[in-house]
C-alpha cells in the first residue's frame, strides 16, 4: 500500500479494494453536503459504483499517473484528496479534494494538500500544478489561497452539478514558486478546540 503519514494520527493512502465500503458509507452519510460542489456524487449510489472509481485511480497509479488517497484521522476515513491524471509531457495535474462535514475547519485539507503538494513537486517532478473550485465554494477556494496559489481566473459555467451549471475559480502553482513560498505557509492541523495535533513529518517543509 501506498501511504503518506502526514503528522501523527493523520495518514493519506492509496485507494485500495477493500475501501469500498467504507468509502461509500462515507459519501452516503455526505452526500447532500458534497453533491453541492461535486459532479460524481449525484451518480455515486452503490459500492459497485465505488469499486468502479477504484478500478480507475488503481490503473492511473499503477500506470505512474498520480495517486488517488483516503484522508484517515485517527483511523477514520475523514475524506479524500488526489490527482486527476498526470500530463506527463507536460508535467501538469490538476487536484480534487473533500472532506467530512464533521471535519471541516481544523485544517485537515491545508495540511494534505501541502504534503501532497510537496510530493509531487519534489518526488514526481511537476512544473505546474491546478486546482479548480466552484465560485461559491468559499471553503475549497481558501484552500490555494491560503497556500499561495495564483488565481488565473474563471472558467465561466464549466461545469455541470446538482442541476446547475457552475463557474470555476482557477488556482496555479509553478514548481519554483512552491518551493520559494512553503517555508512560510500555514499547514498544521488542530484537534477540536484543541493545540496542534504535531509536526510535520520529514519532508514537509
Amino acid at each position: 500500500m501506498f501511504r503518506r503519514t502526514v503528522v501523527d494520527g493523520l495518514e493519506l493512502r492509496q485507494f485500495e479494494w477493500e475501501d469500498a465500503e467504507t468509502l461509500f458509507a462515507t459519501v452516503e452519510r455526505n452526500r447532500e453536503h458534497l453533491r453541492q460542489w461535486l459532479p460524481w456524487v449525484d451518480g455515486t449510489r452503490s459500492v459497485d459504483d465505488i469499486s468502479q472509481f477504484l478500478t480507475r485511480v488503481t490503473a492511473q497509479f499503477e500506470d505512474g499517473l498520480g495517486p488517488n488517497f483516503g484522508i484517515w484521522l485517527d483511523g477514520t476515513l475523514a475524506g479524500a484528496i488526489g490527482c486527476h491524471p498526470i500530463d506527463r509531457p507536460n508535467r501538469f495535474c490538476s487536484l480534487g479534494y473533500w472532506i467530512a462535514i464533521g471535519h471541516q475547519g481544523r485544517g485537515t485539507i491545508t495540511f494534505c494538500c501541502r504534503h501532497l503538494l510537496d510530493y509531487l513537486f519534489d518526488e514526481v517532478s511537476l512544473h505546474h500544478v491546478e486546482i479548480r473550485c466552484g465560485t461559491g465554494n468559499i471553503r475549497s477556494g481558501a484552500i490555494p489561497r491560503r497556500l499561495g496559489f495564483r488565481h488565473e481566473g474563471v472558467l465561466r459555467e464549466a461545469e455541470w452539478v446538482n442541476d446547475r451549471w457552475l463557474d470555476l475559480d482557477v488556482w496555479s502553482m509553478l514548481e519554483q514558486d512552491w518551493r520559494n513560498a512553503r517555508g512560510s505557509l500555514p499547514g498544521r492541523v488542530s484537534s477540536a478546540g484543541g493545540p496542534l495535533r504535531g509536526q510535520p513529518s520529514e519532508g514537509v517543509s
